[in-house]
């Protein structure tokens, strides 16, 4: 759109032009009609250049403001604050979740009230960083790191390092109870060992029979913990690949019972099948599959009371898979469920390890059903028995891939 004085111009010019004419036709001539228009030339010529767009101005970028300072470190996720001559000046929503909505404008030391933290933010403290325990959290871990970005001017970030923590934790807790695990029967193999070697032990063969037995025993726990370590390594490494071929469900159960049904000596348990869905079929991994019912219907067996039966099932739940295994043993209390996946994990030590347990059990059967994008599922009544499942997806009988071998 044209700019007003630019029109202005345009409209003088033409009364200009207009007035020179009735002064030429008039008695005054053309000299006073020349300079009436030179006169409107002139008024046109300071128009257009006064109308003309004039380029902008550069000016010096303003100063940052309290609002952009705000706006900048609102925009953070994690937790962050600005100090000002130690006292906070700005905080983001999450450090006011973790902190308190009260900390604007307190001294720093105070919003954040953790005596490992008071020397790295005193006023001449240097910029660096520092692990806190219990903000936010009694077992909560936050690093806390100074930055100063102006004079008098410091930036504060927290970062929540609670989950690296407990994976750290989680490693050396495993480390520890496998070194415990193997230090236990291999003492008591060393100690039999020299008992033996003794003449007066070592030649009596009742004596050396019944040490032979009992290292025996002993080392063969050792060989099933570090098959299960094995295994559990094994597993993990595959945990993000996904199986391949399409398994015959029960089949497979069929397959299992029978070894259960022959490794259990002079009192086997029952185990009853209850296949409601004879063609049922999942992608999977047939040895981890296998290891999982292994594991799973063993329990049972093992912590199930004498005299009582196993039930392994099988049965269709809309779209999906039901495998579940249930005895009739003492039940588990309610608190330890969450826990019984963790490793080395036991409801009762003495017992377990009596019975063989190397405590990697449903840890492997965790994994296994990780893999398997499958759903684990844990129900027991103390004094009635527990029901262990695993959900898995069905395989659609038009998408049958590759057919394991049974």
């Amino acid at each position: 759109m044209p700019d007003r004085s630019f029109l202005r111009a345009i409209i003088s010019a033409f009364l200009t032009g207009g007035l020179a004419l009735l002064v030429f036709q008039s008695s005054a001539g053309l000299s006073a009609a020349l300079a009436v228009v030179v006169a409107g030339i002139g008024s046109y010529a300071v128009a257009s250049v006064t109308a003309r767009p004039q380029p902008p101005q550069t000016t010096a970028l303003a100063a940052p403001t309290d609002d952009v300072e705000a706006a900048m470190v609102g925009a953070i996720a994690e937790p962050v604050l600005l100090i000002v001559d130690n006292r906070v000046r700005v905080a983001n929503h999450a450090a006011r979740m973790l902190l308190g909505a009260h900390i604007i404008g307190e001294d720093v030391r105070l919003a954040i009230r953790h005596p490992a933290a008071s020397a790295r933010l005193a006023a001449d403290a240097t910029d660096g960083s520092v692990e806190l325990v219990g903000i936010g959290g009694q077992d909560h871990r936050v690093e806390l790191n100074v930055a100063t970005i102006a004079q008098g001017k410091r930036v504060i970030h927290l970062i929540d390092r609670t989950a690296r923590h407990a994976v750290e934790q989680a490693r050396t807790d495993f480390v520890a109870n496998a070194s415990h695990e193997l230090r236990t029967p291999l003492a008591a193999i060393l100690g039999f060992i020299e008992t033996l070697a003794d003449d007066k032990a070592g030649g009596d063969d009742a004596v050396r029979g019944r040490f032979l037995e009992v290292m025996m025993k002993e080392a063969q726990r050792m060989q099933r913990l570090i098959d299960d370590l094995i295994s559990l390594s094994r597993i993990e490494a595959e945990k993000y690949l996904l199986p391949d071929e399409t398994v015959s469900m029960p089949a497979l159960i069929r397959e299992v019972a029978g070894e259960l049904r022959d490794a259990q000596g002079d009192k086997p348990t029952r185990v009853v099948l209850e296949i409601d869905l004879p063609g049922a079929r999942v992608t999977g991994d047939r040895a981890q599959l296998s290891q999982l019912i292994h594991n799973l219907a063993g329990n049972a067996i093992k912590y199930g009371r004498p005299g009582t039966s196993v039930k392994i099932g099988l049965r269709a739940e809309g779209a999906l898979v039901r495998l579940s295994v249930t005895d009739e043993g003492e039940g588990i209390a309610s608190e330890h469920i969450p826990r019984l996946t963790e490793r080395f994990y036991r409801v009762d030590a003495g017992r377990s390890r009596t019975m063989g347990g190397t405590g990697l059990g449903l840890a492997i059967v965790k994994h296994i059903v990780e893999r398997h994008r499958a759903r684990l599922e844990i129900s027991s009544v103390v004094g009635e028995g527990t029901v262990v499942s695993v959900v898995f997806p069905a395989v659609a009988k038009a998408t049958v891939i590759k057919e394991s071998s049974n």
